[in-house]
């Protein structure tokens, strides 16, 4: 009797240490799953991006982590994707929209504050635009990257060859506030009118022009009601990049290193495929018969310098004169 109760006894001890270790071994190699949402279609060149780092995160990290996306606003508009990020229903997020982040990031989108792309991407790499990246910490934010929105034009059903042009005229924009200001300066009549709206809004003449990236204008099909494309290149916005601070320190340092290097390498991917992408696109909106004429920018610029004593008030002098001068030297 001792002998077999001695017996079962041994025999429930390995039972429940081969199980502890099952359990050890499961939990540690548990799969870790990522909510990725952006407001881009699935088409998009930035749905394009984030799928390849979803694969470069899964590959490096032996499928660990999983990246799931949810493009074309399924969780919501941009400003409710960096709601959702801080409040940590969403893990990573990408759009234009970071009032919850920090309003400071605006400041890369002062009217003609960049002459081009290049000089987009010199200024982000550099001490200042790594400075600007860190802008969210302190509200649970980690920045991952940057991804171009892109350089902004004017389209409407005639083109736009000089501020008067503008003058009076109702315009689409987005809710960013140097936007906004900068089509005040303009004479523009802007209406802040969400995305998914505005082909509608166009159509029915709620208002009778845009200021798209030319991806956007030609994804979302508005050359079919504004088919006149100016461009200005009047306003550089970015595709911040982001992600739930405290979702990342959970994660092991091997699986921050693999989410921070795929980060990096579907930027450097991102701005390689750009000039194609553009090119192509123009060359499509032409066959399209959208009219893509040039702007002389010149009395534009003149009309927008209040703009930076403007947000030199709200942003402090420093901030604004040092990016500027930043952005200048490229």
């Amino acid at each position: 009797m001792f002998q077999r109760s001695t017996h079962r006894v041994f025999a429930r001890t390995l039972l429940a240490g081969l199980a502890m270790a099952w359990l050890a071994t499961t939990g540690a190699n548990a799969e870790t799953t990522l909510r990725l949402a952006h407001a881009s279609s699935p088409d998009s060149l930035i749905n394009e991006a984030v799928e390849r780092f979803a694969e470069e995160v899964k590959s490096a990290t032996k499928g660990e982590v999983v990246v799931q996306i949810f493009p074309n606003g399924q969780l919501g508009d941009e400003g409710p994707i960096a709601d959702g990020v801080g409040a940590g229903s969403i893990d990573i997020g990408l759009g234009g929209a970071i009032d919850a982040i920090d309003p400071r990031l605006n400041v890369l989108s002062l009217p003609f504050l960049f002459k081009d792309a290049d000089a987009v991407h010199a200024f982000l790499d550099s001490a200042e635009g790594q400075k600007i990246q860190h802008f969210g910490t302190d509200r649970g934010y980690l920045m991952l990257g940057v991804l171009d929105s892109g350089f902004r034009q004017f389209a409407t059903n005639k083109s736009i060859e000089t501020p008067a042009d503008l003058a009076g005229l109702k315009i689409r924009t987005p809710p960013n506030p140097v936007i906004l200001a900068t089509m005040k300066q303009l004479g523009a009549l802007a209406e802040s009118i969400p995305f998914g709206q505005v082909y509608t809004a166009l159509q029915s003449h709620v208002v009778a022009a845009v200021e798209p990236e030319i991806r956007d204008y030609y994804d979302s099909k508005w050359y079919e009601v504004a088919n006149h494309l100016s461009i200005s290149n009047y306003i550089w916005t970015a595709n911040w990049w982001y992600m739930n601070k405290e979702r990342f320190d959970a994660l092991t340092p091997d699986q921050q290193a693999a989410i921070t290097k795929a980060a990096t390498d579907t930027v450097v991917w991102y701005r390689s495929a750009l000039g194609d992408v553009y090119a192509e696109t123009e060359k499509t909106l032409k066959a399209k018969g959208v009219t893509i004429t040039t702007v002389d920018t010149t009395p534009f610029k003149a009309l927008v310098q209040p703009v930076y004593g403007e947000f030199s008030k709200e942003w402090g002098a420093d901030l604004v004169t040092s990016v500027q001068k930043a952005a200048q030297a490229h």
